[in-house]
């Protein structure tokens, strides 16, 4: 008798120790398509909070998209900083700068820190990965920039140490986290926290500098687009008002 063939074997045991099911064939086999789908649903259905807890921070989103506006356009600086998908986020944020986000305007400065690869490693084996963005924050910022730190956490401690060296040298630190409060939005000037699971939050972060990138074209439109009462105030009355005829006779 000649021995049984090796798959043969296989497929008797697998019959042996599997349980029948009683399900229709169809369904048995579509069913980790089911569970994929639900898990789906579920992480779609997370997406609101993020975008509810957003549209209480509106307001605030306006403020700092227009001051943001104000600090750029009077030759102040964005420093941005995240890690991993944050760092992303912060990147996305300053290429809108620098590039432009919808309509044509003029580029502002806006530097990921993160991105400076050969400083990051640099300042990490020397100094420690804590110190990779505090140790550039006191290179490039100066009094009156803006730095903008962006975590679900809000526990990193590398974001943590930049924020204090903004602080010792005058830069304006604003967080956007996670559900807070939390370490860095303590620490930072100011912050909005997403109030959602992690990875809703993350995603909450980009509508928001989206939504803060509106704000800012907005207020540098309206800034290059109406005259400055300022700068029409400097100017000689002659040039901003006619004068009569009879008052050039009268003098």
């Amino acid at each position: 008798m000649s021995p049984e063939p090796l798959a043969a074997q296989r497929s008797r045991l697998t019959a042996a120790v599997e349980p029948r099911s009683f399900l229709p064939a169809d369904v048995v086999a579509d069913a980790p398509v089911h569970a994929a789908l639900t898990t789906v649903l579920q992480h779609l259905d997370s997406v609101a909070p993020a975008l509810e807890s957003l549209r209480k921070e509106a307001r605030h989103l306006s403020h700092w998209g227009t001051e943001l506006a104000r600090q750029l356009m009077s030759g102040q600086r964005l420093l941005t900083a995240g890690n991993g998908g944050s760092a992303a986020e912060a990147q996305h944020l300053s290429a809108e700068l620098v590039g432009r986000f919808d309509a044509e305007r003029e580029p502002f400065s806006a530097i990921a820190l993160h991105a400076e690869s050969s400083a990051l490693t640099a300042i990490g084996n020397d100094y420690g990965y804590d110190q990779v963005f505090a140790r550039q924050v006191r290179a490039h910022g100066r009094s009156g920039d803006v730095l903008i730190l962006i975590s679900t956490s809000g526990r990193s401690p590398n974001l943590l140490e930049a924020v204090q060296a903004a602080r010792a040298i005058g830069v304006t630190s604003w967080a956007l986290t996670g559900r807070g409060p939390n370490p860095l939005t303590r620490s930072c000037d100011d912050s909005i926290a997403v109030d959602a699971l992690p990875a809703n939050a993350q995603e909450g972060h980009l509508i928001a500098l989206h939504a803060l990138c509106r704000a800012f074209d907005c207020e540098v439109l309206r800034a290059r687009s109406v005259p400055s009462i300022v700068s029409m105030a400097a100017q000689p009355l002659s040039s901003t008002m006619p004068v009569p005829d009879d008052a050039r006779k009268i003098r």
